[in-house]
């Protein structure tokens, strides 16, 4: 099974475009988990465009109690304090997620557009990583398709990585023949990093579209999607859009 994780950030844009708590971050990821996704993904950024600290807080205490449903919080570990931003380390100690995973955006990128390169990084990485999994967080390193470097994640010690997808979904919406070996790299991808001991997760641009093929990655473990969903909500309400990912994952 290719669990759900749903990237509850759009809602957090939604509502900070005005006053006040509309619309309710956590009464929306409640939804979610209501409509039977496993898990929920935040990444909160130093800049506050979308989550905020408080956001993280608040839905570590909605996870937490629920049973078989993970929280998963991602950002740039390098990130320090900006405001009333503690940076990502202190947050994610003090809330505890399920699983936290890594990501080189700096602080004004728009997106997150690219995985780590560990030949540059992963002497920085190592004791993070090492910190993060003392206090019984999963960790993740969002990577590109690239052996060598998947190599270097298990090396620095990660449990999983999330493959970023962006190419492969850019490669779908254009119709493009490059999607052929974009997918065969992350098969191969996903195939060295499972015989290095390592988990595999996805995340990027993922849609109803291009996930009927991307979900038979092998190895697959979990999937972050909210840019897409959030889109879908809006056709299709909230929980319909969680149904409709779920069953896609599932063949259906």
């Amino acid at each position: 099974m290719i669990d759900l994780s749903v990237n509850l950030n759009k809602i957090a844009l939604i509502r900070n475009s005005r006053e006040g708590n509309y619309p309710d971050v956590v009464a929306h990821g409640r939804t979610c988990l209501d409509a039977g996704a496993q898990g929920l993904t935040v990444h909160p950024r130093p800049d506050q465009r979308h989550i905020r600290p408080g956001d993280v807080r608040d839905l570590a205490g909605l996870c937490r109690p629920v049973e078989g449903v993970e929280f998963n919080v991602e950002g740039n570990p390098f990130a320090g304090p900006m405001g009333d931003y503690p940076g990502l380390l202190p947050l994610v100690m003090e809330t505890l997620p399920d699983q936290c995973t890594l990501v080189p955006d700096s602080n004004d990128q728009l997106t997150s557009d690219h995985g780590f390169d560990l030949k540059r990084d992963g002497d920085r990485l190592e004791p993070i990583i090492a910190r993060l999994r003392e206090a019984n967080i999963r960790v993740s390193l969002f990577m590109d398709p690239d052996l060598e470097q998947i190599g270097l994640a298990r090396e620095v010690g990660a449990d999983r990585i999330e493959l970023y997808t962006g190419p492969y979904a850019d490669a779908v919406a254009r119709q493009s023949p490059e999607v052929e070996s974009i997918f065969a790299a992350h098969c191969a991808a996903a195939e060295h990093a499972l015989q290095l001991g390592l988990g595999v997760n996805a995340g990027h641009d993922l849609n109803l579209i291009n996930l009927p093929r991307y979900r038979t990655l092998p190895g697959l473990q979990e999937v972050s999607i909210g840019h897409a969903l959030t889109v879908d909500a809006i056709a299709m309400g909230l929980g319909n859009a969680v149904n409709a990912y779920l069953n896609c994952l599932a063949g259906n």
